[in-house]
């Protein structure tokens, strides 16, 4: 695989801040607009892939992602990560609501400055919840902007998982049992974060953030 040079990544800019800059109206880049994404290394190109990577997408409309046509050069890989990522966000077996695991997701994504991650969970927070003005706090403020007892739990566990696991303590939980969570609830929230602090980690060493095409 062929990569780009620090320069040539930097050259130009890419319009979006990175992590802890800041920029008119924003807080270090952090947004809920439509954010495209930029490899530093090569990705498979649509008509390479074969069906043992279209199964590995799970979804054939995923191969219009430069991220997941990166992913796709090590399908049984992608294919895991595919599986856990619905499993954590769209199974329907109880538990936390979609609109808090998405919040789980994007205080993480908050915590670990991946602009990009953020902006996409915190639309779907938004969308489920109906709260945008939560969310964009979440955004500008930061993991400790204002919240409901209840946001204020699972942005806190979350922020404690993305700090290190180690963080999530015993108080976390007693937090998010007395905002009205059970324990699949609460599993929920450590499943949700704990899949973004990798996820972020990831995305953030394979590329950036760019302003999409209008």
């Amino acid at each position: 695989m062929s990569a780009t040079t620090p320069s040539e990544r930097t050259a130009g800019g890419t319009g979006v801040a990175r992590p802890g800059e800041r920029t008119a109206g924003s807080t270090g880049g952090f947004t809920m607009d439509r954010l495209g994404w930029a490899p530093w290394l090569t990705p498979l190109a649509a008509d390479e892939l074969t069906e043992e990577h279209h199964e590995a997408l799970v979804d054939r409309a995923r191969a219009a992602s430069p991220y997941f046509l990166l992913l796709a050069r090590d399908p049984g890989i992608l294919k895991a990560r595919m599986h856990t990522d619905n499993d954590i966000f769209h199974n329907s077996g109880g538990g936390l609501p979609r609109a808090e695991r998405e919040l789980a997701a994007t205080a993480t994504s908050r915590r670990n400055g991946c602009v990009f991650c953020a902006s996409v969970h915190a639309r779907f927070a938004a969308h489920y919840a109906k709260r945008p003005d939560d969310v964009l706090r979440l955004l500008e403020e930061g993991v400790h902007a204002s919240q409901d007892d209840r946001w204020r739990a699972i942005i806190d566990a979350s922020a404690a998982i993305a700090a290190t696991p180690g963080e999530l303590g015993e108080a976390h939980v007693e937090a998010l049992r007395a905002a009205g969570l059970d324990d699949l609830a609460i599993s929920d929230v450590i499943h949700a974060a704990a899949f973004f602090n990798w996820a972020n980690r990831l995305m953030l060493s394979l590329g950036e953030p760019v302003q999409e095409d209008s």
